[in-house]
């Protein structure tokens, strides 16, 4: 199991790790009923946490994005295109 830290502590991306390796778990079938009820918990607020990572990244580049006078995201072009 991966070592438990403090939700707030987590990154996106190591939020995300731990949500998936839970999903693994739990899919597996193999867990007595008080560690999955657990891990469901723990997966709830990672979820939380995710969806609260990912709203502050919007709001960045919402506040960018008025900076600059944009009010809608440009489809990105590789040079060469």
């Amino acid at each position: 199991m991966t070592s438990r830290k403090k939700t707030e502590n987590l990154s996106f991306e190591q939020s995300l790790a731990e949500l998936e390796s839970i999903v693994k778990q739990m899919e597996g079938g193999d867990l007595p009923l008080d560690e999955a009820l657990a891990q469901f918990e723990r997966g709830i607020e990672l979820t939380r946490h995710s969806q609260a990572k990912l709203h502050q990244a919007q709001q960045k580049v919402s506040i960018l994005m008025d900076k600059q006078g944009q009010t809608e995201l440009l489809p990105f072009e590789q040079p060469g295109e």
